[in-house]
Formats: C-alpha cells, sequence, structure tokens
C-alpha cells in the first residue's frame, strides 16, 4: 500500500525561532491517523533560525536521527558530547535510559534539518551519541545507509530492526525501493523533484509504504531522498 502526504498538508509549528512542519502527531499537533508508521514515530521537518535553537532538554528511549539539508546543527548532551553536524551528514542520539541535549544554530544562516524518532527495541540500555559525514558524491544514484540496527552496516548504529537510507539522484536516473511484507517504507524528498508513477512528488513531499510492495521513483530534476525502512 502507498500513501502520498504532500508536504503543504503536514501538522505545522511556528513561533520566532522555529519553522517547523509534522509527518506525524507530535507536540501540539494531534492526528489519531498519523501516530507513526511502524517503529518511525516521528519525522520533523525543521527550519531553526541562525543563533538560536532548542535548549537543554531531556529524551529517554527513543532512536533519535537528525539529518541535516542546510547549515549545520551544534549538538551537546549530559554525557559531555559535543559536535556540529553540516549539511547532508548525520548524528544519532540514543537516548536509552535517559540523556539530556540541546541542539543549536551557532551558524550566520538558517539551518534545515529533518529530526527521525525511532522506538527502540529495548529499553532504558546505555544513552550514546555519535555523528558522521556522508558525502553526497558517494551516495549518488544509489542508496546509502546512513543509520542501521544491523552491525554489520556501516551507518550509525540504532537499537532497532530499521535501516535510515539516503540518495542524490540525477535527473533522468531511477532508484527502487523495496519494502517487505511486514515491513514499512518512508521516503521523504530532501530536495528536487522525482516521478512515482504518474504522480510527480515534490521537495518534501512524502510516501508511507506498506509492505510488500515495490516501486520505483525517477528523478526529473536532480533530488536528494531520505528514507526509513522499519518493522
Amino acid at each position: 500500500m502507498i500513501d502520498i502526504r504532500r508536504f503543504d498538508r503536514l501538522g505545522r509549528f511556528d513561533n520566532e525561532w522555529l519553522n517547523a512542519r509534522y509527518h506525524f502527531s507530535f507536540s501540539g499537533y494531534m492526528d489519531r491517523n498519523r501516530m507513526g508508521h511502524g517503529a518511525l514515530r516521528v519525522w520533523n521537518d525543521d527550519k531553526i533560525r541562525a543563533g538560536t535553537g532548542f535548549p537543554p532538554h531531556p529524551h529517554d528511549n527513543m532512536e533519535i536521527i537528525t539529518y541535516v539539508r542546510t547549515g549545520a546543527i551544534t549538538h551537546r548532551d549530559s554525557l559531555g558530547n559535543e559536535g556540529r553536524t553540516e549539511a547532508g551528514d548525520v548524528q544519532v542520539m540514543s537516548a536509552g535510559s535517559g540523556i539530556r541535549h540541546s541542539e543549536v544554530n551557532l551558524e550566520d544562516v538558517d539551518t534545515t534539518l529533518f529530526q527521525i524518532w525511532i522506538l527502540p527495541n529495548e529499553r532504558n540500555g546505555k544513552p550514546f551519541w555519535g555523528a558522521k559525514k556522508f558525502p553526497k558524491a558517494d551516495r549518488a544514484n544509489e542508496w546509502s545507509v546512513l543509520a542501521s540496527g544491523d552491525a554489520s552496516d556501516e551507518g550509525l548504529p540504532i537499537r532497532q530492526d530499521a535501516k535510515v537510507l539516503g540518495a542524490t539522484l540525477e535527473a533522468g536516473k531511477t532508484l527502487e525501493i523495496k519494502t517487505s511484507a511486514g515491513r514499512y517504507g518512508y521516503l521523504v524528498l530532501a530536495a528536487g523533484s522525482v516521478k512515482l508513477g504518474d504522480t510527480v512528488l515534490n521537495a518534501r513531499d512524502a510516501v508511507a509504504i506498506t509492505g510488500p510492495e515495490t516501486v520505483s521513483v525517477t528523478a526529473d530534476a536532480d533530488a536528494e531522498l531520505v528514507l526509513v525502512d522499519t518493522i
């Protein structure tokens, strides 16, 4: 089953420093038909003004993956970790038994990012944080594993039978998405334009896939895609 979710129909939140769009129910936005997709619980599309950000706050028992689209975000946490993640790169915070962190845009320009939350397959584990560079040239016209619960993958580790994948797709090129029975796929177009059959997807549109299902997307213009495949 395939469900196309247009960017302009997402939940929304705006204040003086944050412009957010919610793919699933989150904070003050509630849609009982969109409480998650398999183990995927949150996909937020955030624009954070320069010099602002999320002050220190706690989390527990959630795998939190941040994919930076433009600009950069600086992370600090109660474990003593600190790092700056730039556009195209990824950080993972496995909140486990509990962690407190801040995410701040210290740049001179606005930062845009996807924040993806996946429910863990074990509770109250030891919290950890990590970040990794993923050059876009290395994922041209093919999927690259950005985060994964499979230790044999080269992506950042998460505690779930899930993968976060990224690709850049040149105009005219095609990528296949195969979602097996019992699994869920969620595709978001970070930039560009693609066709799924006769349907055009524009930047920040999404496709929710319930397996078994195999679909292909073809780039109308150079595109950047992020996909979660999970139980």
